[in-house]
């Protein structure tokens, strides 16, 4: 890790990395294979906080800081193995690797207190993560809406207006740089964890 610190994947501890670290394995770890209609791809780290946002959005009421947490953070796995498996090719992944990506799973809920996800708490999440899904297919790597729904299996609408555009005033769909989205996902994750700690229990 850039810290020092030594992430053992095949047994990990909640230890074995920090947050900047997390970040930058985040930054540089491209969805869609690394494929982009645009100059740089997309990072996971972009992703996550727009799974954030569209949650937020989505919510009857708002969501408790260790629930917007626990969106964020929902594939930081990916930011510690450094791959985001294309979902057609999962299924040829196997039983050992969803063992391995559980496990990273899990030390990260036990680092950052992020509780279990629950049905209903789940089901939400899911949707933002394919609306997202969706949306990235169609305006960053270029598919048409057939294409997402015959290829993805995905109904979900595609959004115009980007999450993102409106929070940083970013031009919309644009994936960024490694060094924006990990400072800015770095931005989301000590603010979301100093409003969990002020939180009252």
């Amino acid at each position: 890790m850039p810290s020092g610190r030594r992430l053992d994947l095949l047994d990990p501890t909640p230890f074995d990395w920090d947050d900047a670290d997390l970040a930058l394995g985040l930054a540089r770890t491209y969805r869609w294979g690394g494929h982009s209609a645009w100059p740089l791809p997309l990072s996971v780290a972009q992703h996550s906080i727009t799974v954030m946002l569209l949650r937020r959005a989505a919510g009857r009421g708002p969501l408790s800081p260790l629930e917007e947490l626990r969106e964020l953070l929902h594939d930081a796995e990916e930011g510690l193995l450094g791959f985001d498996a294309i979902s057609v090719i999962k299924p040829f992944l196997g039983d050992a690797f969803r063992d391995l990506t559980r496990r990273l799973e899990h030390a990260v809920f036990l680092r950052y207190g992020l509780p279990a996800w629950d049905t209903r708490a789940h089901a939400a999440h899911k949707r933002a993560d394919r609306l997202a899904a969706a949306t990235e297919a169609v305006h960053v790597a270029g598919w048409s809406i057939e294409e997402v729904r015959r290829t993805l299996k995905i109904r979900a609408a595609v959004l115009d207006a980007d999450p993102l555009a409106l929070h940083y005033g970013c031009t919309p769909w644009e994936p960024w740089p490694p060094a924006l989205a990990s400072e800015r996902f770095l931005a989301e994750l000590e603010r979301l964890k100093h409003a969990v700690q002020r939180a009252p229990a």
